[in-house]
């Protein structure tokens, strides 16, 4: 298997795109420290899930918007497992509401934990893979970077955001063998968008080609391929994984 001996961590690997992530690595061989903040039940499924299959994991819990809790947290895996060999940045929330009215809180959490968060994880992660001479970060970021959408203007600018520190991290950080990029999912069928009403579902799937939603496995095997040997000379790179919503 391409990795196996490696060590992922993925945050927010308790469910959805991560649980997804997760299990794909592990499948290539990887041993997966599965990242959550306040759903302990739902990482200890995912391990579960990842043994059943065969796989190693292990939870590792902290907040990836708070710097020190970050800082701990990767001392802690280094300890266990040994080595840090590739890091899947997919830890986000939503706070939605429009532009004049939204509250400076909901955009304040939205900034901290999707883009500050992956910049307190990159930051940490990328020290072990320095001192390796070998790393594979990943972030995942969203269509939503590069279309925008009406309520999310929080949301749009810290994925965009994103992108501009995976290009410039890919940039500092490949002299020492280590890759950075970034997969960006269209509307994939998660337990979020399962709430969507009729009508709004009906209207996204109208701007979609392919004519139906994303699966939480197209995501992860994008982040497969970028973690992989396959991909050793991608760099600063974003796959879009959106049913071809957006081409840009």
């Amino acid at each position: 298997m391409s990795l196996a001996g490696k060590v992922a961590v993925v945050t927010g690997g308790s469910r959805g795109i991560g649980r997804a992530v997760c299990l794909r690595l592990a499948e290539m061989g990887a041993r997966v420290v599965v990242n959550y903040v306040s759903r302990s039940e739902a990482a200890e499924e995912t391990v579960e899930l990842v043994k059943a299959a065969g796989g190693t994991a292990l939870v590792a819990k902290f907040d990836v918007a708070d710097s020190a809790g970050v800082q701990e947290g990767f001392k802690k895996i280094l300890a266990d497992c040994g080595r840090l060999d590739i890091l899947v940045s997919n830890a986000g929330i939503t706070r939605d509401g429009l532009l004049a009215t939204m509250k400076e809180d909901d955009w304040d959490q939205v900034i901290n934990t999707n883009l500050k968060g992956s910049f307190n994880c990159i930051k940490a992660a990328c020290r072990p893979m320095m001192k390796n001479r070998w790393g594979r970060i990943i972030a995942i970021t969203s269509v939503i970077a590069f279309a925008g959408n009406a309520g999310q203007v929080n949301y749009a600018a810290a994925k965009a955001g994103l992108v501009g520190l995976i290009r410039s991290a890919a940039r500092e950080l490949a002299s020492r063998g280590i890759t950075v990029n970034g997969v960006a999912p269209g509307y994939i069928d998660t337990d979020m968008t399962s709430e969507l009403p009729d009508t709004v579902r009906d209207a996204i799937l109208k701007g979609i080609p392919l004519g139906v939603l994303g699966e939480a496995r197209d995501v992860a095997g994008a982040v497969g391929y970028l973690a992989g040997d396959d991909a050793r000379y991608v760099t600063g790179q974003v796959l879009h994984v959106n049913g071809g919503m957006f081409m840009g």
